[in-house]
């Protein structure tokens, strides 16, 4: 459980289906997890473009009258953490415009790193921007290039922007998915039916009946029409370094993420994180749920007892006003409770996948020893979070990271725990199968892809 580090943003697109937005909605229930301000789907029937969004949950967006008004066989989606931009209905996705080829729809998940850049020489030569995103501009980038087809006009646009973007374009006939050189945010290509899907995770798949083909690759753009099989063209060669953090936390256990399945990776942590750093104890519980996975593989690992000593409270809606030390605390224990029974008099080794700010870590070994825990030992399954991210996390700035700016042995008198230990660089990297090289570690490292 983290203080202020969301991803989070996802994307779907549902080609050549009898029930597209339907599928698009139910789609981004499955990716709730990645964005819960703002939802979104435009449909395509051949003719025009239908697009309703707004502020909310995707329960709360939609409903069965106004799905009933996306009419059409081919629909894309969005649900919105604001990592750039405000929390406002005009920075909701899909970005929608009308401009010289006909309509356009644009969902964006990651972040441009040039947006402000792009966005002033758009404005110094005449460009009027409707909201703070920066994925309209690439709208504007589209609307004013030369060349003739849609889809040389997306691949100009790219070719302008930096930094992370997994995107699906919606015309009035196509639908064009495209993901940036490095392969930041996830993007993956499904079969539903006769039809197609790409979605930010592989869990959006499975509700829908989908069947899982293949990731898009980092570089490539697949432009699906009409009765033919999706086109694939590869815009930039591929430099594979792909969000760690996705592993981490950001995606569903239950997904495949960068062709890897996310539960067994989390797990691998936690061997990982009990071989690095052991610690006599009477049980291990997890932070919910982020936690979970790691604390099953710390557990057979050391062999020590595991057991779910906190409880969530998954019906919590977001606390907006919190002016005073004792409502801060009152938010914690209204998610999550422990078991007082199960922990009294035991040493716990509490397993957590991050450490932001601290603070919440702080109130959790606060609630278990008011509980009666003899001991609270934490055991992070990432190393420290010591930089911000720049491609599509909202992440605090470096001087807000706990991790930035005191020792391991600091943090842990901060946080008020017996002991505190983080997974290594090294072990991360094993525990993921991959080298160093394959992925950005960017918020561990402070080592700027871009």
């Amino acid at each position: 459980m983290r203080e202020n580090i969301n991803e989070k943003c996802a994307v779907v697109g549902i080609f050549n289906h009898a029930e597209a937005s339907k599928s698009a909605y139910f789609s981004l229930h499955s990716l709730q997890h990645r964005g819960q301000e703002a939802a979104g789907i435009s449909s395509g029937d051949g003719k025009r473009l239908h697009t309703i969004k707004d502020r909310g949950l995707v329960m709360q967006v939609f409903n069965e009258q106004n799905l009933e008004t996306l009419q059409g066989h081919m629909a894309i989606g969005h649900t919105r953490y604001s990592t750039a931009g405000n929390d406002s209905i005009l920075d909701a996705q899909p970005v929608h415009a009308n401009y010289d080829l006909g309509q356009l729809s644009i969902v964006h998940n990651g972040n441009l790193t040039n947006a402000q850049e792009v966005r002033d020489a758009l404005i110094e030569e005449g460009a009027i921007f409707q909201s703070n995103m920066d994925t309209e501009n690439l709208i504007h980038l589209i609307a004013r290039s030369k060349q003739g087809k849609l889809k040389d006009r997306i691949i100009d646009a790219v070719k302008k922007i930096e930094g992370a973007y997994s995107l699906v374009f919606l015309s009035r006939t196509k639908m064009f998915a495209v993901r940036d050189r490095f392969g930041f945010r996830p993007l993956s290509l499904g079969r539903v039916g006769d039809g197609y899907v790409v979605a930010s995770e592989t869990c959006a798949f499975d509700l829908i009946g989908a069947k899982y083909i293949r990731e898009v690759e980092p570089g490539e753009m697949l432009i699906f029409e009409k009765d033919k099989a999706p086109q694939s063209i590869k815009i930039f060669e591929p430099t594979p370094k792909h969000c760690i953090f996705e592993y981490v936390y950001f995606a569903r256990p239950d997904s495949e993420v960068f062709g890897q399945n996310v539960y067994a990776k989390r797990k691998n942590m936690g061997m990982e994180l009990a071989k690095e750093q052991p610690v006599e104890a009477d049980m291990i519980i997890p932070v919910p749920d982020g936690g979970v996975p790691a604390a099953i593989g710390y557990a057979q690992e050391s062999g020590i007892a595991y057991e779910m000593g906190i409880m969530r409270n998954h019906y919590i809606g977001r606390t907006f006003i919190e002016p005073t030390q004792e409502m801060r605390d009152l938010k914690v224990k209204m998610k999550l409770s422990p078991i007082t029974e199960l922990i009294k008099g035991k040493r716990l080794i509490v397993i957590d996948d991050s450490i932001v700010r601290g603070t919440t870590s702080r109130r959790i070994v606060r609630m278990l020893k008011e509980a009666g825990a003899a001991e609270v030992h934490m055991r992070i399954s990432s190393p420290p979070t010591t930089d911000p991210c720049f491609y599509g996390v909202d992440t605090p700035n470096r001087d807000k990271l706990i991790a930035a700016n005191m020792s391991v042995e600091d943090m842990c008198k901060y946080i008020e725990a017996d002991s505190l230990a983080f997974l290594s660089h090294e072990a991360l990297m094993h525990s993921v199968d991959a080298k160093g090289t394959e992925y950005c570690t960017a918020c561990f490292t402070g080592d700027y892809i871009v």
